[in-house]
């Protein structure tokens, strides 16, 4: 146990703390003798009444921080709740966007897939006739047929 003194309004008083609180102890005490001081001509003869007066200044003083304190903490309260809404609401629109992240990369997958399929469909074209290989072999049925075709055609104007 400690003890320290303390001058307030011109007295000193000596206090018994636990060990290591001296330097609370003293600021306490200073933040007394200030309010005291704040008593100037008013003061009592009777010094009850000075720290009965000094006490009330310091108990209005917390009075008003508990009032703060208290208008603070209803403030980040409704913050939190406000806070907890708009969080539940991107959560929500976080999900809805990667659903749809997964679907179009479906999506583009899905098409990639028809993209080959038409491109390994095109490299396999056949011509008119459904051969892929034949294109030389046509080229001559088609001068033969043509060459019958005038033949025919010679033969229909002499007889004609």
């Amino acid at each position: 146990m400690s003890q320290v003194k303390l001058s307030i309004g011109g007295r000193s008083y000596t206090v018994n703390c636990a060990d290591g609180e001296e330097n609370h102890i003293t600021d306490l005490g200073a933040m007394i003798d200030e309010k005291y001081g704040q008593l100037g001509e008013a003061r009592s003869a009777q010094e009850s009444q000075n720290l009965l007066f000094t006490a009330l200044f310091l108990a209005d003083e917390l009075s008003e921080a508990r009032k703060v304190a208290k208008k603070s903490s209803e403030i980040v309260e409704h913050e939190k709740a406000k806070s907890g809404g708009k969080k539940a609401e991107l959560k929500t629109a976080i999900e809805t966007l990667t659903k749809a992240e997964a679907r179009a990369r479906e999506e583009v997958g899905e098409l990639k897939a028809q993209i080959a399929e038409m491109r390994e469909s095109a490299s396999h074209q056949h011509d008119l006739f459904g051969a892929a290989d034949l294109g030389e072999d046509i080229v001559e049925k088609l001068e033969a047929l043509a060459a019958r075709a005038e033949e025919t055609a010679s033969a229909l104007e002499g007889a004609a």
